[in-house]
């Protein structure tokens, strides 16, 4: 329905739909060269669902001092269940061995709301990102959700478009059956 929920600084879950809502058009996104370099380089291994919750719980971890998060231990047990039900995903780069960053979001019919990532190692949770587009692409999703625009989405081709674009796109998006999956 658009909607999604978020916990404020006290932990109280709200629900929310933004407008404008922002999207990452699939074809939007472009690579940069030096990470097509990375990648071609095969520095990271990537998995999907292997990690999930210690993705989730390295989302909802501070980025700098005095950093905010929304990702509350009650949402950390809500999203969890939902990868349990294969609903929620993540998409995890490692490196020697060892988790390096990563992704996760939802994915219901042709769409993927994205909710959070991190990094570890240098390009790690872009290497996850790019993983990730190639999936929607290839399984054929077709909206990629941020909810917000920010400048981390943004540099992937993050827009925005009004909210009553945003739930036409989603009404139609949620109806296909689309497989999340790395071949």
């Amino acid at each position: 329905q658009g909607i999604f929920p978020m916990a404020d600084e006290t932990g109280k879950i709200d629900w929310y739909c933004p407008n404008p809502r922002a999207i990452i058009p699939l074809e939007n996104y472009k690579p940069s060269k030096s990470l097509r370099n990375i990648i071609n380089r095969g520095i990271f291994e990537l998995k999907l669902n292997t990690a999930f919750e210690e993705v989730i719980r390295a989302c909802s971890s501070p980025r700098f001092e005095g950093d905010g998060c929304w990702i509350s231990e009650e949402m950390i047990a809500a999203y969890t269940a939902l990868n349990r039900l294969g609903y929620a995903h993540s998409v995890e780069a490692y490196f020697e061995g060892k988790l390096a960053g990563g992704l996760y979001g939802v994915h219901i019919g042709g769409v993927f709301y994205g909710e959070s990532m991190f990094t570890h190692v240098s390009n790690a949770s872009k290497v996850a990102f790019h993983a990730l587009i190639d999936i929607l692409k290839r399984e054929n999703f077709h909206l990629l959700d941020t909810q917000f625009i920010n400048e981390n989405v943004a540099r992937y081709g993050a827009i925005k478009i009004p909210r009553a674009l945003f739930l036409q796109k989603l009404a139609v998006a949620v109806q296909e059956e689309c497989q999340f999956r790395l071949v």
